[in-house]
């Protein structure tokens, strides 16, 4: 493991000390296995979107670990662009037998282009799609 992908709910799992992934997600993110983490800004929307329905606290605490995210050296935060979004949305109109997300589409593509095979995440929809999912082991 060098390069991983982070989805949603590893952010969350991270953050929320009573997610049932907390300790699994605090493992991962300090294994000496991962060096760089990739994540996109539709990842962070979604974080932040969770974040709006929780209590003010973890609002709080959920926005400044954004803002923290930009300045640490071993997570690159993929912007969202034009382009991005309707590629995903080509992925996500070819694949109506799944229930993938948006971003889920969004994030596989990222993953494809950085040569990404591991992703910190729970959800088996990386799985379908062929990537290991680092929070299911």
């Amino acid at each position: 493991m060098s390069t991983v992908f982070a989805d949603t709910g590893f952010w969350i799992a991270l953050l929320n000390p009573r997610d049932s992934l907390h300790e699994k997600a605090c493992e991962l993110d300090a294994s000496p296995g991962i060096r760089d983490i990739i994540t996109t800004e539709m990842v962070l929307t979604e974080l932040l979107n969770d974040a709006g329905s929780r209590d003010q606290k973890f609002r709080h605490t959920a926005s400044v670990f954004v803002d923290g995210l930009l300045d640490d050296p071993a997570v690159t935060i993929i912007a969202q662009s034009s382009n991005q979004f309707w590629d995903a949305a080509d992925l996500f109109a070819e694949r109506s037998d799944k229930a993938w997300s948006l971003t889920d589409c969004a994030s596989f593509l990222v993953m494809q282009q950085n040569g990404i095979s591991e992703a910190l995440t729970f959800d088996r929809h990386f799985e379908q799609m062929g990537f290991k999912a680092l929070l299911r082991n």
